[in-house]
């Protein structure tokens, strides 16, 4: 699967806005070559670069595999518009939680987009390690998209 931004190029830089810096707006999304057996998408945002090991800043899931983009500052909600779940970001809260590196080195963020062959049904606010279980063995197909962010 592709996946792609208005925002963020692959490699390309964060705008501040989508940062802890700024309005901590979730950028425009968008993909496309989803297998026709996905029932569902996951999108899973982190920062492998972080201090701490990786940090994951959003959790999106059984987003509706007819779906093909987000738009930008997506509501920090229980359910989004167009469908999917929230859980919770390792700021503790529900929905993105943009980059927040510490001083020094841009960090890289990826945005992971995976295809599953069903619908997860978990409960939002879920974390990343419950999510991931609930994935095993379901993804068909994955893509992603790179930006970076430093201070």
């Amino acid at each position: 699967m592709q996946v792609n931004s208005k925002i963020i190029s692959p490699g390309g830089e964060f705008p501040k806005r989508d940062t802890c810096d700024g309005g901590d707006i979730s950028p425009h999304l968008a993909w496309s070559d989803v297998p026709a057996s996905a029932k569902s998408l996951v999108l899973i945002l982190d920062d492998p670069d972080a201090p701490g090991g990786v940090f994951t800043h959003w959790l999106l899931w059984d987003i509706p595999a007819a779906v093909r983009e987000l738009a930008e500052n997506a509501p920090k909600t229980a359910q989004l518009p167009a469908g999917g779940s929230q859980g919770r970001n390792d700021f503790g809260k529900l929905g993105y939680g943009g980059p927040c590196p510490p001083p020094g080195k841009p960090h890289r963020y990826f945005f992971r987009l995976y295809a599953l062959d069903t619908v997860l049904g978990l409960k939002a606010g879920a974390g990343r390690g419950e999510l991931e279980r609930a994935m095993r063995g379901h993804a068909v197909a994955r893509g992603e998209l790179m930006g970076r962010y430093g201070r």
